[in-house]
């Protein structure tokens, strides 16, 4: 019985640490994820930006 509640704990902290560095590769992903939305929103915003700069170039008497 000892033999057996001891393998099973053993199994148990296995699957904890991997399920632990599932988590922190996810948690890296994440991040990574993150930052490509935030340069995507950026480089959205500067695009923007430079039509409504075009827009006004272009065509002055509609402000």
């Amino acid at each position: 019985m000892k033999e057996q509640i001891q393998k099973r704990i053993n199994e148990l902290k296995e699957q904890l640490e991997s399920g632990s560095k599932m988590i922190e590769e996810m948690e890296v992903k994440r991040t990574n994820l993150t930052y490509t939305l935030l340069r995507i929103n950026g480089a959205i915003q500067v695009l923007e930006e430079l039509l409504i700069k075009e827009e006004t170039v272009n065509n002055p008497d509609k402000e």
